[in-house]
């Protein structure tokens, strides 16, 4: 498969997140939930007034709480 084939297939992005789901996958339990852990992303935003940042705002605050609850693959 040449590499302009597969790109007509899906992005980089999508390989790399398709990589590293079959390597997590692929390890014991215990490292395994640690490397989900890892993966997980949350979001902040901070508003700017002034040259000031306010205060940091989280876009999904249970996942903060419960990073086990993660977000949708």
């Amino acid at each position: 498969m040449s590499s302009a084939t597969w790109r007509s297939v899906f992005t980089f992005n999508k390989y790399t997140q398709i990589t590293a789901r079959a390597v997590r996958n692929s390890l014991q339990e215990g490292p395994r939930l640690a490397a989900e852990k890892r993966g997980l992303t949350a979001l902040r935003y901070q508003n700017w007034e002034n040259g000031e940042g306010g205060t940091q705002t989280m876009l999904v605050p249970e996942l903060a709480k419960d990073p086990s609850k993660g977000a949708p693959v």
